[in-house]
């Protein structure tokens, strides 16, 4: 990977993933999501559970790894407790030394950079998974978007559970698109 991992900020995201979470209603947290097998539910408790294992991560202090998301699981406090671990979760990868070194995140070891990018990913791909499941406005910063399609182009192949098959959407499409459509989203998608 060739980014200035070091200066990207998780912050804008963080926050554009937060700004969401106010407009969910209840009846809609059973509603399917672009993100294959997971209603909204499930994917506010991948939100919530990967916001702690990347905030370890960059802490240097990872855990043994998350559990499989579930709508089960999901804490009944999530709108409380979400836009915390976000906001955390962006501090946490401010500081330089979290890019530095190698750390643990999904129970495996990593460059610390390279996860950094994965949580960055993970904000910025499921955070417009949620806003499409919810009928909301999503919007990524260049900087992000160019990271987010460097990190994904950077696999030769689909990696099963990583991404889903590729979605041709041009060269000529906006930023972001390309970012989905490499990673499996249709930009197109609606509920």
């Amino acid at each position: 990977m060739t980014t200035a991992t070091h200066t990207l900020d998780l912050a804008p995201a963080a926050r554009r993933v937060a700004a969401l979470l106010p407009a969910i209603r209840p009846e809609q947290l059973g509603d399917r999501t672009p993100c294959p097998g997971f209603d909204v539910a499930t994917l506010l408790d991948h939100l919530m559970v990967l916001t702690g294992e990347f905030t370890h991560a960059a802490r240097k202090s990872p855990t043994d790894g998350p559990g499989e998301p579930s709508a089960a699981h999901l804490d009944p406090d999530w709108r409380s407790e979400l836009p915390d671990r976000l906001a955390e979760l962006a501090a946490a990868w401010r500081d330089p030394e979290a890019w530095e070194g190698d750390t643990r995140a999904g129970g495996l070891e990593f460059p610390a950079a390279e996860v950094g990018v994965i949580a960055l990913n993970e904000l910025v791909v499921h955070g417009w998974d949620l806003a499409r499941a919810t009928g909301q406005r999503f919007s990524v910063d260049g900087a992000s978007a160019r990271a987010c399609l460097e990190f994904a182009r950077s696999f030769e192949v689909v990696v099963p559970g990583l991404f889903g098959e590729r979605v041709e959407v041009g060269e000529g499409a906006p930023l972001f698109h390309r970012v989905l459509g490499t990673e499996g989203r249709d930009p197109r998608w609606a509920p």
